[in-house]
């Protein structure tokens, strides 16, 4: 791993990292914020949306406050691996910066595109070998857009790894949205069967059971109806008594105007979740 940057704030130290990947074959850019202190301090991970990278978040999140008030560990991946070597879509909802956090079996992307795995596992075996305040047993997720879709799928795939899980303006079912559609038939070919594995609904429908999941939504999201369907999440929830606490907010659009807004009470909520584990 090699340290690109790093600044004080909020008495912790902001990170700005690469490394060599395994699972993308590429050199991948992360951030990691770190409170003041020997820890262990828990991890929360946030996965960003359509076109965006690490540095959105890193940027215009306002999270650090919250998380050096916590002792949260806050690390923000790239959305996708990178190259002149990496495949690209025509549009910005495919190919780099577009990833949808799977891992493809389709060419052109599955030499690259193996971002769930990259999420998963290798970049949090990273962290804990090379972040040693960290507690990786003690880890949750969360995300924006298509980084709330990752974050949701990702979260309910693994409940012994991600504890808490939350997410702003998700794609709550990528097989019943055009961005999702587009995205799964390229990268997983035509088996729906396939596209399930990756769809939030479909998992809480065939079982995934997690204690509680915190959603906020902007009524004034222009994605809201055709690419976002909050209501799919919710029936999917009622259905099955999962605890979900959907939060509709007038006036907010699909901005880091908004994220910045209530992101520290996603931290508080994930801190409660995670601190309770100690």
């Amino acid at each position: 791993m090699e340290t690109i940057s790093a600044n004080k704030s909020h008495h912790g130290t902001q990170y700005v990292c690469s490394h060599p990947s395994i699972a993308t074959k590429t050199e991948m850019l992360f951030s990691v914020f770190v409170p003041h202190g020997d820890g262990p301090f828990p991890v929360l991970w946030y996965l960003s949306g359509l076109t965006c990278s690490h540095a959105n978040v890193t940027e215009k999140g306002e999270y650090r406050k919250a998380c050096a008030e916590h002792g949260i560990i806050f690390v923000a991946p790239d959305t996708s691996p990178r190259g002149e070597s990496v495949a690209n879509g025509e549009t910005y909802s495919m190919g780099q910066g577009a990833s949808f956090y799977i891992d493809a079996t389709q060419a052109p992307w599955k030499e690259h595109f193996q971002m769930k795995s990259y999420v998963e596992n290798e970049l949090p075996e990273l962290v804990a070998r090379e972040f040693l305040m960290a507690d990786t047993s003690r880890q949750g997720i969360t995300g924006h857009s298509m980084g709330g879709h990752g974050a949701l799928m990702i979260g309910l795939r693994n409940p012994g790894k991600f504890r808490s899980i939350s997410a702003f303006a998700p794609i709550t079912s990528p097989m019943n949205c055009p961005w999702g559609e587009a995205a799964l038939s390229s990268y997983l070919g035509g088996d729906q069967a396939a596209w399930a594995e990756y769809d939030s609904c479909e998992l809480i429908k065939k079982g995934a059971t997690p204690d509680a999941l915190l959603i906020d939504q902007g009524l004034a999201d222009e994605f809201l109806s055709e690419q976002l369907k909050p209501n799919l999440l919710e029936e999917a929830c009622k259905d099955t008594n999962i605890n979900l606490r959907l939060r509709r907010h007038e006036g907010y659009d699909h901005s880091y105007y908004f994220i910045s807004t209530f992101l520290t009470d996603h931290i508080e909520w994930h801190s409660k979740r995670l601190l309770a584990q100690s």
